[in-house]
């Protein structure tokens, strides 16, 4: 019996459907990724919620919890190897809501409506700069001609932590740092359009995707400890702690830039060592030229 239902065809890897009988089963690995990025995608909207609520600590809840979701679910898709192009679809337009328009919706309602215009512009400029930031992160997986070394680094601030990071005025809110004054809005709609900058510019910063992948044996119950403690923290203490990664995030993108710049000026080395050994076997090559010429 046939369903009113459009068949669920997720593809390779490739982009190409696959070609399948007609009452084919999908394997669950293909769902389950997908599962993870709409459990997200319900975080985020979520978020916008708390906030019409004024419930901010939920709210702020949200998008963390949507940033976690969506650090999981690509792993999980290649662990699984259920990676496909319906997935990398959904999971952008996931991220456009949680991480572009979930955080400008908030800080507005939170105080940019005080500046009327000028808030309201602030919080689109960064829900674009988060749009234009997935695009070209999209794109820039068909680029064959990146070195390996640059899978250390994204290009800009990647918007989950672009989410977090522009949310750093509620945190300080919360912790008696930065009072609800309307005269500070204008302040924060240049911070909310300084943080949408940094995620479209050409700024590397650490992308973390080698942090995990293998650890020590002797090291395993340590991180375990650590992992409890990180999580206990952040429940109990969640304002300090997003501030304090939020501020140590921001401190090292200048160290990002550095090693980024090291690992580039090594591959001009090679490069330039590379163009000189091609010139030195050219020049031998006319020399024996030459003197095979010369030889009776």
């Amino acid at each position: 019996m046939e369903t009113p239902f459009a068949s669920y065809e997720p593809g390779h890897e490739d982009g190409k459907p696959r070609r399948s009988g007609r009452f084919r089963q999908v394997p669950l690995r293909l769902i389950l990724p997908n599962l993870v990025t709409l459990l997200a995608l319900c975080s985020g909207l979520t978020g916008i919620r708390m906030a019409l609520e004024g419930r901010w600590d939920f709210a702020v809840g949200a998008v963390l919890i949507a940033a976690v979701l969506d650090a999981l679910d690509g792993r999980l898709a290649r662990m699984l190897k259920g990676t496909s192009r319906f997935g990398a679809e959904l999971d952008s337009l996931a991220d456009f809501v949680n991480f572009g328009v979930t955080p400008a919706l908030m800080l507005y309602i939170w105080l940019l409506q005080e500046v009327k215009s000028l808030g309201w512009i602030a919080a689109l400029a960064f829900a674009i700069c988060a749009a234009l930031r997935l695009a070209r992160f999209n794109a820039a997986l068909d680029d064959p001609d990146k070195p390996a070394w640059s899978v250390n680094f994204f290009t800009g601030v990647p918007a989950p932590a672009g989410a977090l990071t522009v949310l750093l005025p509620i945190y300080l809110e919360f912790l008696g740092l930065l009072p609800h004054w309307p005269e500070f809005a204008p302040l924060v709609a240049l911070y909310t359009i300084a943080i949408g900058f940094l995620m479209i510019s050409r700024l590397p910063t650490f992308s973390g995707k080698k942090v995990g992948m293998r650890v020590r044996r002797d090291l395993v119950l340590p991180l375990f400890v650590l992992a409890v403690l990180v999580v206990a923290l952040t429940v109990s203490y969640p304002f300090e702690m997003l501030t304090l990664a939020t501020l140590a995030y921001l401190s090292s993108i200048p160290f990002a830039l550095r090693s980024y710049r090291g690992f580039a000026r090594s591959d001009a080395v090679l490069a330039a060592g590379d163009d000189d050994g091609d010139e030195s076997e050219t020049d031998l090559d006319h020399l024996g030229e030459k003197g095979s010429n010369d030889t009776p």
